[in-house]
């Protein structure tokens, strides 16, 4: 398996060498074990080899124009976007809690009114504004330090986020921030 570095391919070689002894002659085999180190070994390289070839004759036979056409076609801007959104997300799962993180992000991201929060939260709109500024002042505390540590992760809120942006409605953010802070769902309209 050192050789090949695939598990798959070293066990298809065994296998191949396996079916291959048990068809020779056994008699002229003076040190099976050797021999079938040896037949492993040189079927390692072989395969090596072979794949090799195929590298080979693939990149001479690869259409560099269109695989660089193909490749200023393409938007890699939003793969860097999502990658923060997903970060920045991840921070507020972290250092908000699931009230204080659904009015940030009504609030702050999709600009819902404070009369809005209030009918969405059942919170009065003062609760909310505490809520708003409580979260702010939590993002501002050591975010530096904690974002260079952050790994994003791919999670229903970052989904539903996105859907809420694409979409231009926030049916399934609210839902999933009500189901988080454990308020009944709304009915989709």
């Amino acid at each position: 398996m050192k050789l090949l570095r695939c598990k798959a391919d070293a066990e298809d070689i065994v296998q191949e060498t396996f079916i291959k002894w048990l068809n020779a002659e056994h008699e002229k085999i003076q040190n099976t074990k050797a021999y079938l180190i040896k037949a492993v070994t040189n079927n390692c390289i072989n395969h090596l080899n072979a794949l090799k070839r195929k590298k080979e004759e693939y990149l001479e036979n690869f259409h560099w124009p269109d695989f660089i056409e193909r490749l200023r076609d393409s938007d890699f801007s939003r793969i860097d976007f999502e990658a923060e959104v997903a970060k920045a997300l991840t921070l507020l799962q972290e250092k908000l809690e699931p009230l204080e993180r659904a009015v940030y992000l009504l609030r702050e991201v999709f600009d819902f009114d404070y009369t809005a929060l209030q009918e969405l939260l059942n919170k009065k709109q003062d609760h909310c504004r505490q809520l708003l500024c409580r979260a702010k002042r939590k993002l501002s505390e050591e975010t530096d330090q904690f974002t260079a540590a952050i790994e994003p992760k791919k999670t229903a809120l970052l989904d539903a986020f996105k859907r809420a942006c694409d979409f231009g409605h926030a049916n399934d953010l609210i839902n999933h921030l009500r189901q988080d802070i454990g308020k009944p769902l709304l009915e989709n309209n």
